[in-house]
C-alpha cells in the first residue's frame, strides 16, 4: 500500500488473511485527502476485501473516493460483493397516537368475537354432547377426567393442608391473647369453603390443566392436525375440548370438596396441639358456623373457574402463530390469563355476595 497524489494504490490480495494487516496500515494516512483508490496491481480478492473496500469509501466519503483501474476478477467480486450499490431503507413513518388506539380497539374486537365464538361453540356441543356422543373418542371424558382430577389429588391435598396449617397457626397466636381459641374454627370453616378452597384448586388446575390444554391444542395446530381433522368432517372443538370441558366440570367440585376438608383437617392439627382443642368441639363448632349457603358459593364459583381455564387454554391454544416458539408462548399466556380471570371472577363474586348480605 502506498499513497501519492492524493491515490492510494493497493496490491497483492485483499483477502480476509491480509486485512487486519491493511487496516493497521491505513492508520499512517489517517486524515490525508484521497480521491481515487488504485486497484491494478490487486491480483485476487474475496468478500473480505469487498467489505474492506467499503468501509474505505464510506470513512472517506467526504472526499467521494473512486475504485479505479480494476481488472476483470476484482471488478466482478466487487459487483458481486459490494453493499455501496444497495438502497438505504426507508423508515416507516410512526404511527401517532390515534391510529395506535384504533389499531389497539380493531385487535380488542376480533380477539373478543373470536372468544364469544369459541364460549358459544364449547357449551352448544358440550350440551349436545351429553346427548349424543358422535364426534367424541369413545372413553375421552373419563380419560380427561382421570388426567385432570385424578392426578391433580396429590397436589391439591398437600398444598391444601399446608395452607390449612399456616392460616390457623397466624390466626392461633392472636386469637390466643384474647382467649378466643375456639374461634380459629370459625375461621378455618368459613376461609376454606368460600374462598381458598375453591381458589387454591382454580390456581393449580390453571398451572396444571391450562397449560396443557394450551400445549396440545397449539401443538395440534402447529402441526396442522386441526386441519386434518376438518378435512375429515370432524370438529376440533367437540373431538378435543368438549371432553375437557365436560371432565373438568365433573372434577371441580370434587376436587375442591377435597381440597376444603384438608385444609380444615390442617386447622384441627393445630387447634388441637398448639390451642388445645378438642376435635369433638372443633368440629362442632366449624358445622355450627357453616350454612348451606357457604357451601353452594363455594362450588358454585368453582364450576366459573374451571370453565374460565378450559376457554382460556383453548382459545390461545387455537390462535398459537409460528412453530415450538409460538407454542411455549401462549401456553405461557393461558396460565397467566387463567390465573388472572381466576381471580378476577373470585373478587366480584366476593363483592357480590358481600352487598347482597
Amino acid at each position: 500500500m502506498k499513497y501519492e497524489n492524493q491515490t492510494l494504490f493497493l496490491d497483492g490480495k485483499l483477502t480476509k488473511f491480509t486485512v487486519p494487516d491493511l487496516l493497521h496500515e491505513l492508520s499512517q494516512y489517517k486524515g490525508k485527502k484521497i480521491s481515487t483508490i488504485d486497484l491494478s496491481e490487486v491480483s485476487s480478492i474475496d468478500s473480505a476485501g469487498v467489505a474492506f473496500l467499503d468501509e474505505l469509501v464510506l470513512n472517506l466519503h467526504k472526499f467521494k473516493p473512486q475504485l479505479a483501474n480494476m481488472n476483470e476478477i476484482v471488478e466482478s467480486a466487487v459487483s458481486t460483493f459490494t453493499s455501496l450499490s444497495l438502497k438505504k431503507p426507508v423508515p416507516g413513518r410512526k404511527d401517532n397516537f390515534f391510529i395506535l388506539i384504533g389499531e389497539g380497539l380493531l385487535r380488542w374486537r376480533d380477539s373478543t368475537r373470536d372468544a364469544i365464538y369459541l364460549i358459544a361453540d364449547i357449551f352448544y356441543w358440550s350440551f349436545v354432547g351429553l346427548f349424543n356422543r358422535k364426534g367424541q373418542r369413545q372413553g375421552s371424558i373419563i380419560q380427561q377426567s382421570l388426567i385432570i382430577g385424578v392426578d391433580a389429588v396429590g397436589i391439591i391435598a398437600l398444598l391444601s393442608f399446608i395452607l390449612g396449617l399456616i392460616l390457623a397457626l397466624q390466626s392461633a397466636a392472636q386469637l390466643r391473647q384474647f382467649g378466643a381459641n375456639i374461634f380459629v374454627a370459625d375461621l378455618m370453616a368459613i376461609s376454606m369453603v368460600t374462598e381458598m378452597g375453591p381458589i387454591l384448586t382454580a390456581i393449580i388446575l390453571a398451572g396444571r390443566s391450562g397449560s396443557s390444554i394450551a400445549s396440545e391444542i397449539a401443538t395440534m395446530k402447529v402441526t396442522e392436525e386441526i386441519d386434518a381433522l376438518r378435512m375429515m368432517a370432524i370438529n376440533p372443538i367437540r373431538y378435543i375440548v368438549v371432553p375437557k370441558f365436560l371432565a373438568i366440570t365433573i372434577c371441580i367440585p370434587l376436587l375442591v370438596t377435597m381440597s376444603t376438608l384438608v385444609g380444615i383437617l390442617g386447622g384441627l392439627i393445630v387447634a388441637v396441639t398448639y390451642l388445645d382443642l378438642s376435635a369433638v368441639v372443633f368440629f362442632n363448632r366449624v358445622f355450627e358456623i357453616l350454612t348451606m349457603r357457604d357451601a353452594l358459593i363455594g362450588l358454585g364459583k368453582s364450576f366459573f373457574f374451571a370453565w374460565v381455564i378450559v376457554i382460556i387454554g383453548s382459545y390461545y391454544g387455537f390462535n398459537v402463530k409460528g412453530g415450538a416458539e409460538g407454542v411455549g408462548k401462549v401456553t405461557t399466556q393461558a396460565v397467566v390469563a387463567s390465573i388472572f380471570w381466576v381471580i378476577i371472577l373470585d373478587a366480584l363474586n366476593s363483592l357480590i355476595f358481600y352487598f347482597k348480605t
